[in-house]
């Protein structure tokens, strides 16, 4: 095995929080599905298959590496806010969290000077400096929106799609 036990170990973790991090996405676009916001759902959406692809990129490197793929169960996700702002607010605190848990493991591939599992997390790291800034930036809209205008805020997040390549 090319990975420490230990690394085995928080790899694995770490491919829960990312499958955790999809079915977040995933229950947070059905408020806007259930008020007719279909382009804020479909965000929600393909982020959420984002987090499930950063899963099987991680769940891949453990086989890659010789280590061992060991599934937990995921919790449920936390309850929904009530107010489109505060779901997007819920959003960039899963990124933030997310991010601190990349940068955990970045700290300890340095550690233990495993430089295949730093060079492999780094595009990790990129991602998530992405990610914030991109749920940052709907963030802004939403505020700006104050709950009104929302379907003009929606032209914004399709463009926003775009971009991603949704």
């Amino acid at each position: 095995m090319m990975i420490s036990k230990t690394m085995n170990e928080k790899l694995n973790e770490q491919v829960m929080h990312e499958l955790h991090a999809a079915l977040v996405y995933l229950d947070l676009s059905c408020p806007f599905s259930e008020m007719g916001l279909n382009v804020f759902a479909e965000w929600f959406r393909h982020h959420a298959m984002e987090e499930r692809q950063h899963a099987m990129k991680i769940f891949s490197y453990i086989h890659e590496v010789g280590g061992t793929v060991k599934m937990s169960a995921i919790p449920a996700p936390p309850k929904r806010p009530s107010s489109t702002e505060d779901i997007v607010k819920l959003a960039l605190e899963h990124e933030l969290l997310v991010t601190r848990q990349i940068n955990d493991l970045m700290a300890l591939a340095e550690k233990e000077s495993d430089y295949a599992t730093r060079s492999f997390l780094q595009w990790f790291v990129d991602e998530q400096v992405e990610e914030v800034a991109v749920v940052n930036e709907l963030l802004q809209l939403m505020k700006l929106a104050d709950g009104k205008n929302l379907l003009q805020v929606e032209s914004r997040v399709a463009k926003m799609l775009e971009r991603e390549g949704s």
